[in-house]
């Protein structure tokens, strides 16, 4: 996957081969945030003006900007996932939270 990133908001980019112009959307929230150019250059500075526009917006209406992430997460996994995963931790010499944000950061940043 293409991104971009600007502000701590993260757009996936792909290609539209019909209209032969990249698009990019903001990942992580609710809010939906498009924008498009002819190239990379221009695709940057669109990404940029979406996020300011967004945030101006916000500002205008007096609306608190959505959030790409608080930093809190809840799963639900199978026991033996979670048995698994809390002996890895302590085989480590971590909490399981510390151990599941490192595995999650590298598998998110992965490829």
């Amino acid at each position: 996957m293409s991104k971009m990133t600007y502000k701590g908001y993260t757009a996936h980019i792909q290609y539209d081969d019909r209209d032969g112009i990249l698009v990019g959307r903001i990942l992580g929230i609710p809010d939906i945030i498009g924008f498009h150019a002819d190239n990379v250059v221009d695709l940057r500075a669109a990404l940029h003006e979406a996020v300011d526009d967004y945030l101006a917006s916000c500002a205008k209406l007096g609306k608190e900007p959505q959030s790409t992430a608080s930093g809190k997460m809840m799963l639900r996994v199978a026991p033996e996932v979670h048995r698994a995963a809390l002996i890895a931790s302590q085989a480590a010499g971590t909490s399981l939270n510390q151990w599941a944000e490192r595995v999650l950061s590298e598998a998110a940043h992965a490829g």
